[in-house]
This record gives structure tokens, sequence and C-alpha cells, in this order.
């Protein structure tokens, strides 16, 4: 409510009523001088403190006063002498009240008629209490000013211990109702609550809300949301039907007028949820309602009508926390619930779970907007709505991905084909539309909803490798594939942090002269019981991961470092060849990255060469050019590796700022037959030729192909015919020992 909403109090309906019994302030005068409780009645005879009366009740003792204290815990003040039977009696008094009645709002005023009994500070500041007077000071102004200052405090305690247990009582109702049953059972909850707050049978208490009038004419209308009782039978009708006019006329009065009113033997509640809106509750008594303060209610309504406004909030967050806003189809959130649901009913029926993702859907984006885009998903939730809906939970899950939950005969590969048969039609455009997809049976015993839907986006990975418009159904050797994976990513990332990874260099060899003129860094990895893992097995979890941006990193520093000490060991000329991934490549500041490297390691750039593969351009070739223009500009030379397996094109081949070209060891080991092997590897070497690049052979294990490879005009070679990969020391020996 606001600073306005003025509670209306009505005066009572007939004179004849009988009066309700003033209450008092009770106040308890402990003390064992009976001089002391004489001058207090006195003192205070026909004295009002807060327009109520005082009753002053006696104890002589310690032990006596908190035996009456039992009895009458609705005690306000408690004027308590400090030395009684013993010099600490009051005081334990105090602890006994505070710690074993716990009485809490019960204020204490200590009084002593020997000052140097005064209790220490930190005394009185533990046991809560309120004044601390000596007798003489205790005049009757004094006294009551003391009383009415604690008396106020009580009275405030009181006031905010009832705000408080409301409060509680409508948190709970709301908590309990508002995210299963909305504005509905959120006013029955509030009936319940407000009956037992303010100490009345729930009978008769009706909850109303605005209902706008049809058309541009005619009076507002208000219709009721929740009933109880004898009422409960007017749920959902207008107040203009109802027979008792009595409460229909005060339930309209206090929504027009958008304030509470209390009458004597009734209360109608307004809460305000907003400038234009709110609803009202009709409490109705056959005895006259207790003394209702006006701040309690003002604080009561302004919490309900704050928890009124929650229920429509919590409504639009669980909209937006299951649904998706797009297609008006449930999200990933709710279809994860819908799975945990099914996957926990006993003797369930069989069903499959689908996740399906719209072929080249990001082409069709970069292409022709992400407008069409936008169109295009809308179509495919209406196409899965018109073929599913029946007998298939349906859910978006993500940009293009969604999912179907139903029975086998319903999802299935076959069922999926038919029902993306036809085009769609986009902004008057014909799109013909193919999907992959990822089954998964729903299978015994229970599992999480989102295990399920795990399974189906490796079956889904599966089938998107496969190719366009393929289905997979999820396997337990899919799991174990992605959990082998899982695991490997784990203990490389285990073996880097613990040193197990390091460097072996292969000789590169000048074709002509068989002299060293670099050689190129590879990294293994050797686990804790001595096993060697494959690079082929790692190294591409490394680049999905992103792990490869630390190994690459540590990668260039080892290298670089070995390069400096292989100069000085006598092989000046000698260039370092390493592998840069294209997650490197990348990497925001990845030349900065490699500028630091070489300045730490002091490395002239003349004699490092980054290898790199044709599957730079899959990630935006103008992107790739910059970046290796500016390691270009730094003097480190680029070699293309493994040239002929992958993403090939003479458009880029000629734009790419490379002085080198690796032919991949498959076209060289295929050289020692007559065919196609030999025409490719020359056509290669021919190719770079025309571009101005030097070649490399890589694979040389048979000495067969050496005289084809000079034939052809290529520079230099490595391979297992001159050397394996090997370590720092074992390289410097093998040096020395080839005969020059």
């Amino acid at each position: 409510m606001s600073e306005d909403d003025d509670i209306v109090f009505v005066a009572e309906e007939s004179a004849g009523e009988s009066a309700t019994p003033e209450l008092a302030w009770r106040v308890l005068v402990v003390d064992d001088d009976e001089g002391v409780h004489e001058a207090t009645e006195f003192a205070l005879g026909g004295t009002r403190i807060l327009d109520r009366p005082l009753k002053l009740m006696h104890a002589r003792s310690g032990a006596e006063a908190l035996a009456l204290l039992r009895s009458e815990p609705e005690m306000a003040v408690i004027l308590l002498d400090v030395v009684m039977e013993t010099d600490d009696a009051g005081l334990r008094t105090v602890d006994a009240i505070r710690n074993d009645l716990k009485a809490v709002n019960t204020r204490i005023i200590l009084r002593t008629g020997q000052p140097g009994h005064a209790p220490e500070t930190d005394t009185i500041t533990r046991y809560d209490i309120n004044d601390y007077k000596t007798k003489g000071e205790l005049t009757r102004n004094k006294l009551f000013t003391a009383l009415t200052s604690a008396i106020r405090s009580y009275d405030q305690l009181l006031r905010m211990e009832s705000s408080r247990r409301g409060l509680e009582k409508i948190i709970s109702a709301s908590n309990q109702f508002i995210a299963e049953q909305g504005m509905q059972a959120f006013a029955e909850g509030v009936i319940t609550q407000i009956a037992s707050l303010i100490g009345v049978t729930p009978e008769g208490l009706v909850c109303a809300a605005a209902e706008e009038p049809h058309g541009d004419f005619g009076p507002r209308q208000y219709r009721v949301i929740a009933a109880a009782g004898r009422f409960r039978n007017m749920m959902q009708q207008r107040l203009s039907d109802f027979e008792d006019r009595r409460i229909a006329y005060a339930l309209a009065d206090v929504l027009v007028r958008r304030q509470s009113i209390i009458n004597p033997h009734s209360v109608v509640l307004y809460f305000r949820k907003s400038e234009r809106e709110g609803f009202a509750a009709f409490v109705d008594s056959a005895v006259p309602i207790a003394d209702v303060d006006r701040h309690l209610l003002n604080v009561f309504c302004t919490n309900i009508a704050l928890c009124a406004k929650n229920v429509d909030l919590v409504s639009e967050l669980r909209r937006e926390a299951f649904v998706d806003r797009q297609t008006e189809l449930p999200n990933r959130t709710a279809f994860i619930g819908q799975l945990s649901v099914h996957a926990r009913q006993p003797g369930r029926k069989p069903m499959v779970l689908a996740v399906i993702d719209v072929d080249q859907f990001a082409v069709v984006n970069d292409i022709l907007g992400n407008s069409y885009g936008d169109d295009l998903l809308r179509a495919m939730a209406q196409r899965l709505r018109a073929a599913f809906v029946a007998d298939a939970f349906i859910a978006r899950l993500e940009g293009d991905a969604f999912a179907l939950l139903g029975p086998p005969d319903r999802v299935n590969p076959e069922t999926l084909r038919r029902c993306f048969a036809e085009p769609f039609t986009i902004q008057d455009v014909s799109h013909p539309v193919s999907v992959c997809a990822g089954f998964v049976p729903l299978e015994m015993p229970y599992r999480e909803g989102a295990e399920y839907l795990k399974d189906g986006y490796l079956a889904l990975k599966r089938a998107k490798t496969a190719g366009i418009g393929q289905s997979v159904t999820y396997s337990r050797d899919i799991g174990l594939e992605s959990r082998e994976r899982a695991t490997m990513l784990r203990d490389l990332r285990i073996g880097f942090d613990d040193r197990q990874l390091h460097l072996v260099y292969q000789p590169l060899l000048e074709l002509g002269s068989g002299r060293m003129v670099g050689v190129e860094a590879l990294m293994r990895w050797r686990r804790e019981d001595g096993k060697l893992v494959p690079p082929d097995r790692f190294i591409p979890i490394a680049e999905q991961s992103g792990l490869i941006v630390n190994l690459g990193r540590w990668l260039l520093e080892e290298s670089f470092s070995a390069l400096g000490r292989l100069h000085a060991a006598g092989l000046a000329d000698l260039r370092m060849s390493v592998n840069i991934s294209p997650v490197q490549l990348r990497q925001p500041g990845f030349p900065e990255l490699v500028r630091n490297a070489l300045g730490d390691t002091g490395t002239d750039p003349r004699f490092v060469e980054f290898e790199i593969t044709e599957s730079v351009a899959l990630g935006g070739l103008e992107v790739a050019l910059e970046v290796l223009g500016a390691l270009r500009g730094m003097g480190i030379a680029l070699a293309i590796d493994d040239f002929g397996t992958g993403y090939s094109s003479l458009s880029y081949l000629e734009r790419l700022p490379a002085s080198r070209l690796k032919i991949d060891r498959s076209f060289v080991h295929s050289m020692s037959r007559e065919g196609q092997g030999r025409r490719i590897a020359r056509t290669i070497i021919r190719l770079a030729r025309e571009l101005g690049m030097r070649v490399v052979a890589e694979g040389v294990d048979d000495p067969a192909v050496l005289p084809l490879l000079e034939q052809f005009g290529c520079d230099e070679v490595q391979g297992y015919h001159f050397a394996e990969p090997m370590g720092e020391d074992a390289l410097l020996a093998w040096h020395a020992a080839v005969p020059r």
C-alpha cells in the first residue's frame, strides 16, 4: 500500500453493543522493600501511557517474580531491584527472564538504592536491560518518562513480532503456491493466512480481482478468484451476482476506492499490485474482531501486495525459464524435466529421445540473414507440432537444435525424414531442409534427464560426422568412446601439469647433400606408468578442448630454448620447425605471445619456421592471413604441412605467405608403386616451383623413393630412413655420427 492508502475505521454500528474490556499495560514491580511497592503505586495511580492504563503487579523476590512471569507471560515492563535476598539477585533474575523464560520483548528497568551495586556496561548489554536508575532518581515524572520509553519499545517489539509472524505465514503460503498454480492458488493461501494472522476462522473470506469490461463501454466488473467456507460456491462468480449484497457492496467499494475498510464485524483489505490493479479480501466474523491495529494492517497489506506482484513475476519467470520465446516450444530446461519425470515412472512404456540439428543452418544465416533463419526455425517448430504434438513432447534445445520424446513407433528416423520431406516456404522462397538426428532409447534403470540428453548429443555428433541427413542411435560403444576421450583429456591436463610431456626432434635433410638443415619439434606424452600415448590420439583432444593453447605456448618456449642450445653446440644454421594449430592462430594476441617467447629465449626468428595445415582457411581466411602476415613480419618462415589431404584450394594457396610446402607422407609412400601416387607427387612439386616454394617430402621410410624425389626436384626430406624423432642429446650424438 502507498502512503495515501489510509485504512478507514468505521464506527460501531449499534451503541447498544457491549464495549470490549480496555486492555492495560502490565507492569511488574520486583523489590524486597514494601515501601517501594507503595510508593510506586502512589506515583503511578491513574497514569495512562499510549492511551492505555497501567496494571501494576508485585513480587518481593526474584523467585516470586519468576513464578509470576510463568503464569503471566505478557508483561510489558519489569521494575527490578538489583539487590534483594542477595547482592546479585536482580541480575540472576534478569538472566532467568531472558534465557530460561525466553521473555525477549518484556522491557526491564533496574533500580537500586545502593549506587555501588550498579551493573557493568557489558552486563546491561548482554541481558538486554532497557534502563538503569537509582531509586532516588525515580521521581514521579522520571518514572513516567522511563516507563513511557520502555512501553513504547515493548509495543514496537510486539508489532514487529506480529508483522514477522504474518510475513512468515504469507511467505510460506506464497512459496508453496506460486510456483505450482499461479494467482488463484495464491489467493486461496492468502485467505487461510489472513484468518490465521488475526485469529479468526477462514469462514467467509473472499478475494476478488478486477475484470475488464467487454468493449469500450460499460461498468468495471469484479470476479471472485478465491473463496472459503460457506462462500466456496461463489468461486469465479461476479460480485454483481452475489445474493449477499452487504459483501458485494463492501468488496466493490474497497476495489473502487483502493483502500481497506475496517467495520465492527468485518475487515475488507485492499492489496495494491499496481496503480490500476489490485485485489481485495473480505473477512467476516460472528463476534467483534479484536483490536486490529492500523500499523499491522499496513504492513500486512503491503507484504501481501508484494507477494501478489511476485506471483505475476514468478509466472513470467516460469515462462522465461521453461518456454522458448522464439518458437513458443518448451525449452531445454523443460525438456530435461520431462525426461526426468518419464524416466522416474515405474513400469514406464518404451520411449525414445531424438536430438535434431538442421544441416548447414549457419550457412543459411550467413547468406540469407538472421531474419530468414528465425523464420525458418519458427516454421520448423510448427512442422514438428503438426507431425508429433499428439504423441510426443517437443522442445527447442538451443540454436537450431530441437528435441522429441515419444514412443519408438513415432519417434524414429523414418517419421523424422517424412516430417521434413516437403520444402518450407520462407519469405516466398522454397527452402528444402535436411536434418541430422541422434536417437536414444530410454532404458532402465532410472537416469537423470540430463544424462539422456548428453547421450543424444553424442549420437547427434556421430551423425553429423557421417554427413548430411544422417541419423545415429546411441550405443554403449559411443558412450564408451566419449568417456575414454573425457578420461584422456583429464589425464592430459594432469600429465601437462606433472611435466609428463616432452619434445623430440626429427632431422630435415637437404636431398642433394644429405646435410641436416633443420629439425621438426614433435610433442610426446609418456604417462607416469611409462607408456607412450600416440600424438594422433591426444593432439585432437587437446585442440577440441582448447588445451592446445597452453600446450602450444609451452612448445614454443621449449623448442626455442632447444634451438639456442643446438646453435651453441655448433649447428649454427639449423632451423626449428614447429607445428601450429588453427586453434592457436585464432587465439587473441597470438603474434604477441610469439614475440614474447622469442624475446624471453633470445631466439633469432630467421631460424624459426611454423608449419600450418590447409585447415587454417576453414576458420576464416582473412583472419588467418592477418595473423600469418604478422608472423612473417617478425621474420618467421611458414610451411604448409600435409598438403593435399585437407581443404585444398589454389586460390588460397597462392595467398598464404608460405615459403615451403610439405608433401604428405601418404603420397610419398605411394611413390614406391607405379601409378597415381607418383603423378600426384610430381604435380605438387611442380606447383610449388611455380609458386616459388621449396618442397619437403615427409615420411621417407623407403630409400627407393629417393631417386624419384630427386628427379622431380624435391629440396628436402625427412623420415625414418634417415632418423626417427629423438631427444636433444640423442640428436647431437646422431649428427656427430653421420658421415660428412
